[in-house]
C-alpha cells in the first residue's frame, strides 16, 4: 500500500471532493473558494491569465500470479495488491506572455496564495527568454460538475472478492501442466480534478477507470520454446459491472486451450500476405501510426525528445492521401466508457468528437489552446491533459478510432475474400521510427487463412510497413455491430515523462498485401 499523502490530507480531500447537494450540478463551495484565492492572488501579481487544478488521484493494482518454485512441481500462488494515492494542486499563469507553473501537496488558501506568486515568477524568468508570446484560443466559461458513467463503484468492492475472481481464474488457466505460469490483474483508476480559471470557469470532475487482464505461458521444455495468450478485454471508462460482463472465469479455460495450441502451432511462412486485423490488435497500431503522428507538437518538433517527431507536417493538412477512402478516423473524448473520456479537458475546454482523417485525407490535429493560432485554427479541439495536480497540462491523445463499414459487412466477409492470410488477435511487441512512418508490429495469437476459411493457428508472425502504404491497403472494414474500443491506461508522452489513458476503437478490418515476417 502506497501513499504519498497524509491522513489529514485524505480527510481533507474526502471533505473538498465529497458528494454534491441533492440534484447540485456545481462544484462544491470549498473548491471554488480556494480557485478564487488563486485567481485573485494571480491578477494581483499582474498575471494576464490564470487557472489551479487541485486533484485527487488512485491507483489500484490487485491479483495472483501462478507459476513453479524453482527446481520443483511445486506451484508458487502469489497475490499482490498496490493501492497508490496522491493529492495536491497545481497553478498555471501567463505573465509577459509566458507560462509559469508551481505546485504543492498542501492544500490550503495559504498555500495557494504563495505557490501561485511562485508560477509567477517562473513566468517571469521564462519572459526573459521568450521567442513569442503565449496565444490562447477563446473558451466559454463554464460553471459545472460532471461524473463519468458507472453503475458500481469499484473502489467499493472488497480486495478479497477481487483477489477471488483472479485466484479462480488464474488456478484455471494453470490446469494444465504445459501451462507455465499463469498471471491476472484487475487495474483501477480514478481522478477527482477542479479546474479554475481567470476566464471564470469553476468545474469539477470524477472519473473511473477500469481494465483487467488474464495471461497465460506455455513452455515446451524439450523443444526450448514458449508462448503466451491473453485474454484481451476492453479497458473501459467504467464501474465494477465492466468487470462483471467481461466473464473472466468463463474465459480462462479458453485462453488455457488457447495458449497451449499457440505452443504447437507451426511458425508463419515469411511473404506478402492479406491481414484480418481485429480490433484488440489494430488500436494498437491505429494508436502508434495514427494517434502519436497527428500530434501537433510532434508535427511542430516541439515533442522529438520522446519517441520523436511526426512525418504529417503542417503543409499536408487538409490535403495528404493518409489511406484508403474506407479510412475515416475521429479523435474523441465524448464517447461513451472510451479511457480519455472526460466532458473538459485541462484547459477548461468542452470536448468534441472531430475528425482526423477523412475519406483517406488527413485533416486535423489534435490541439489546446496554446497550439490552435500555429495552424491557423481558432478554437481548441480539446486536448490538453495532466496525469498530476504536480505536472503541467500540454497536449495529450484524445481516444482516437477507425469508424465501422457497412452493416451488412461481417469478419467472415474479409476472411472469405482471402486466399493466402492471417487473422491477427490481441497486441504484442512493436516497434516504430522517429518520425511514425516505419513500423513492424507482432500481436498475440494467429490464425491462418486459406482459401477463404480461417484455419489452425500459427507463430512467430509479425508484419511490416510504411504507415501510408498500410492504410492504402486497407480495402475492407466490418461494420458498427463488430466495433470495440481497447487500448492502454498508461501511454507515454513528455520529458519528464507523463502517462494518459487513451481507448482506439475499430471493427475488424482487412489489409492487402502485408509484408508478413518470422519472428524470433
Amino acid at each position: 500500500m502506497a501513499t504519498s499523502v497524509s491522513a489529514a490530507s485524505l480527510a481533507l480531500a474526502n471533505h473538498l471532493f465529497g458528494e454534491p447537494a441533492s440534484g447540485s450540478s456545481r462544484p462544491t463551495p470549498e473548491l471554488e473558494k480556494l480557485g478564487a484565492v488563486a485567481i485573485g492572488e494571480a491578477k494581483k501579481q499582474g498575471a494576464t491569465y490564470a487557472d489551479l487544478r487541485i486533484g485527487r488521484y488512485r491507483n489500484q493494482f490487485s491479483g495472483y500470479r501462478l507459476s513453479p518454485q524453482r527446481g520443483s512441481n511445486i506451484t508458487n500462488e502469489v497475490p499482490f495488491v498496490t493501492d497508490q494515492n496522491s493529492f495536491g494542486f497545481g497553478v498555471r499563469v501567463i505573465v509577459q506572455g509566458q507560462w509559469g507553473f508551481a505546485a504543492s501537496p498542501l492544500v490550503n488558501a495559504d498555500e495557494i496564495a504563495r505557490i501561485t506568486r511562485e508560477a509567477v515568477i517562473v513566468a517571469q524568468a521564462n519572459a526573459a527568454a521568450q521567442a513569442a508570446p503565449v496565444q490562447l484560443a477563446p473558451v466559454r466559461a463554464y460553471r459545472d460538475r460532471w461524473i463519468s458513467k458507472f453503475d458500481k463503484d469499484p473502489f467499493a468492492i472488497s480486495i478479497d472478492q477481487k483477489l477471488e475472481l483472479i485466484h479462480s481464474a488464474t488456478l484455471s488457466i494453470k490446469k494444465d501442466p504445459k501451462v507455465f505460469s499463469a498471471f491476472g490483474a484487475l487495474g483501477f483508476q480514478s481522478e477527482d480534478k477542479y479546474f479554475a480559471s481567470s476566464e471564470g470557469s469553476s468545474i469539477q470532475q470524477y472519473v473511473v477507470r477500469g481494465y483487467p487482464l488474464l495471461n497465460a505461458v506455455a513452455v515446451d521444455f524439450q523443444n526450448g520454446t514458449s508462448r503466451t495468450r491473453n485474454y484481451s478485454v476492453e479497458p473501459q471508462t467504467a464501474g465494477w459491472e465492466a468487470i462483471q460482463k467481461a466473464n473472466l472465469l468463463e474465459n480462462a479455460p479458453r485462453i488455457r486451450a488457447e495458449v497451449l495450441e499457440h505452443l504447437a502451432a507451426p511458425p508463419v511462412k515469411p511473404g506478402k500476405k492479406d491481414l484480418v486485423l481485429l480490433p484488440s490488435h489494430l488500436w494498437l497500431t491505429i494508436h502508434e501510426s495514427v494517434g502519436h503522428s497527428t500530434e501537433l507538437d510532434r508535427a511542430l518538433g516541439y515533442e522529438a525528445n520522446f519517441a520523436g517527431t511526426s512525418f504529417l507536417t503542417t503543409e499536408k493538412m487538409g490535403n495528404f492521401s493518409f489511406g484508403s477512402e474506407l479510412i475515416n478516423v475521429f479523435g474523441d473524448r465524448t464517447s461513451d466508457c472510451g479511457l480519455s473520456t472526460i466532458k473538459y479537458d485541462d484547459d477548461g475546454v468542452l470536448t468534441t468528437k472531430f475528425p482526423i482523417i477523412e475519406k483517406g485525407v488527413f485533416k486535423h490535429y489534435q490541439t489546446i489552446r496554446d497550439q490552435a493560432h500555429l495552424i491557423g485554427e481558432s478554437e481548441s479541439r480539446g486536448c490538453c491533459y495532466a496525469d498530476s495536480w504536480s505536472s503541467v497540462p500540454f497536449q495529450r491523445m484524445p481516444n482516437v478510432w477507425l469508424a465501422a463499414g457497412p452493416a451488412a459487412v461481417t469478419p467472415d466477409d474479409l476472411i472469405s475474400g482471402i486466399d493466402d492470410g492471417i487473422l491477427i488477435d490481441g497486441d504484442g511487441s512493436f516497434s516504430i521510427d522517429q518520425q511514425r512512418y516505419n513500423f513492424q508490429f507482432g500481436g498475440d495469437a494467429f490464425w491462418e487463412i486459406k482459401g477463404g476459411k480461417k484455419r489452425g493457428m500459427l507463430s512467430r508472425a509479425a508484419y511490416q510497413a510504411k504507415t501510408t502504404d498500410f492504410w492504402h491497403a486497407c480495402d475492407g472494414i466490418s461494420g458498427p455491430s463488430y466495433w470495440q474500443q481497447f487500448g492502454a491506461p498508461n501511454d507515454g508522452k513528455g520529458e519528464p515523462e507523463q502517462t494518459n489513458a487513451i481507448s482506439h476503437g475499430c471493427s475488424p478490418s482487412r489489409f492487402r498485401q502485408i509484408n508478413v515476417l518470422l519472428t524470433d
